[in-house]
């Protein structure tokens, strides 16, 4: 049986009413002005909330500016710190001015390591340059070595070497190599010269020269020999050289500050002054001041990278050596002592 449905008898009957009743019947606000006061809302919540992030992002940078010029006040205080405190000898016994006078002076070992370093050693590079055709560099390699254990065993001034004083070399050129080859990744980042300086300032010149031409001999086995390694040798072993000889003159204090200058100066003027114009004469016989030049602006950004290394170690590691080699040498009355 059909069933009638009663047709409203207004349109309004099916019309949605624009706002809710309360409970008195009284019509309150409306969906639209509703959606306006939460969108309303919304915005200030989110205003309250970029503000907030704000000041916290500017408290943040403030804070970080604050701990910022903190460490670089602790550094400069600890770099003040540093030059003002040498690295003393075990139990920090300071020297008479007579005896630190008599240091002071270039005995005759060093005044003859002098002469083979600066001439029998350049005549003996450029004789197998010259004559040998730049080939015979291992032979070249092993004469060079030869004039550096020379000055070396003239230490001991007629008494025989203990093995314990040859062990020390030996272990710090150890070190040297061991440690070119932790850095082999890094290009032209290695502690060849800070070794060198740091063996040169504790044993004398004529340890440093050793040390210098004996792990530059002994890495290159690993690195690849060439006709590069006496330049090699020659540049690490005058670094070692100069350095014992300024420290033993008193012109080298020996503090971190003044150890990592000597050592970015060093890099920069005596290995690049000698590698950079050595790489021309290995490469070509037409040698030119003007190539020259050119050779060795085109290795400073190399030698940047290598001195950088270099006052790294020395900054990190020359302090705790020292203090052990020198508590070494005063136990067992080695080299220098």
């Amino acid at each position: 049986m059909p069933v009638h449905r009663k047709k409203p008898e207004t349109e309004d009957a099916y019309r949605q009413p624009d706002g809710e009743q309360d409970m008195n019947g009284q019509g309150s606000i409306s969906a639209a002005e509703a959606g306006r006061d939460d969108q309303t809302a919304r915005e200030e919540f989110l205003d309250r909330y970029l503000n907030a992030k704000d000041v916290w992002a500017e408290q943040k940078k403030r804070k970080n500016r604050t701990g910022i010029r903190r460490l670089l006040a602790g550094l400069v205080n600890e770099i003040r710190t540093e030059a003002e405190t040498p690295i003393e000898p075990y139990e920090g016994e300071a020297e008479t001015g007579e005896a630190a006078g008599k240091d002071r002076r270039l005995s005759k070992r060093t005044v003859a390591s002098l002469v083979v370093l600066c001439l029998l050693v350049p005549l003996t590079i450029a004789f197998g340059v010259t004559f040998l055709n730049d080939r015979k560099y291992v032979f070249i390699s092993v004469v060079l070595l030869f004039y550096a254990m020379l000055p070396f065993f003239m230490i001991f001034e007629g008494r025989k070497p203990q093995a314990r004083e040859l062990i020390v070399i030996a272990v710090l050129g150890a070190i040297t190599v061991a440690g070119r080859a932790a850095f082999f990744m890094l290009p032209h980042f290695k502690p060849i010269a800070a070794m060198v300086i740091i063996s040169a300032v504790t044993f004398g010149p004529e340890s440093g020269f050793l040390v210098g031409c004996l792990s530059i001999v002994v890495s290159n086995f690993f690195f690849g020999q060439g006709s590069w390694t006496p330049w090699q040798m020659f540049s690490y072993g005058l670094i070692g050289f100069v350095a014992g000889v300024l420290f033993r003159k008193g012109l080298l204090p020996r503090t971190r500050p003044a150890l990592c200058v000597y050592g970015f100066l060093s890099v920069i003027f005596l290995f690049g002054g000698i590698m950079n114009p050595a790489s021309l004469i290995m490469y070509t016989s037409h040698i030119t001041w003007k190539g020259i030049l050119a050779m060795y602006i085109s290795g400073i950004p190399v030698d940047l990278v290598h001195a950088t290394s270099t006052v790294l170690f020395l900054w990190f590691g020359a302090r705790p050596m020292i203090e052990k080699l020198e508590r070494i040498k005063k136990k067992y009355g080695l080299i220098g002592h």
